[in-house]
């Protein structure tokens, strides 16, 4: 018995922390607006991993589309995708590669109102973040083979767990950790 609570008790402290989804409020706490500036300096140093979202509040006057990479860089709004009204949308992050979004009110998009990611697939490792792609006034061809191109990735530390989760996940693994060893000390006093 103290055999089988000694392994329980190793697996217990060996098995790897749960990846805490995390919800990105674009722009902080100035939102999606014309006003917020740079959304690309926005993403920088931020790892985007499936399961999390992206939370845009906006006002009226702002609507969040998600388009195509050619859209995103010309601001074009001939070809939307899906398209968020409600002033507090929330977009699941569901698939790993890059993502684009614009405001298709007149003149928002060229004015700043734009922005993309890239979505890296979650892991059981710690996440390798892309460096998401930047308008730089250039278009990229379309590719033919219907797989996006992908971006040079550059390793950095992966991100703390979300500030919402990480106490609740580190009283769940202690409390967890004192069971284990109180049924282990009970067991072993019982074999004595």
């Amino acid at each position: 018995m103290a055999n089988i609570a000694s392994a329980l008790l190793i697996l217990v402290l060996a098995a790897p922390a749960a990846y805490a989804a995390t919800t990105y409020t674009v722009g902080d706490s100035s939102g999606w607006s014309t006003t917020f500036g740079d959304y690309t300096t926005w993403v920088s140093g931020k790892t985007f991993t499936v399961g999390d979202s992206l939370l845009f509040k906006y006002s009226s006057t702002h609507t969040v589309a998600e388009v195509s990479k050619g859209d995103y860089d010309s601001c074009s709004t001939s070809n939307l995708g899906k398209t968020y009204t409600d002033g507090s949308s929330t977009v699941p992050l569901s698939t790993a590669g890059p993502m684009y979004f614009i405001c298709p009110t007149s003149g928002h998009c060229s004015g700043g109102m734009k922005l993309a990611i890239t979505v890296v697939a979650a892991s059981g490792t710690p996440s390798t973040p892309t460096t998401p792609p930047v308008d730089d006034g250039s278009t990229t061809p379309p590719t033919t083979s219907g797989s996006p191109p992908t971006t040079p990735s550059t390793t950095v530390a992966p991100p703390p767990p979300s500030k919402s989760n990480n106490g609740a996940t580190s009283i769940l693994y202690n409390m967890m950790l004192g069971v284990f060893l109180v049924f282990g000390t009970t067991v072993a006093l019982m074999g004595q």
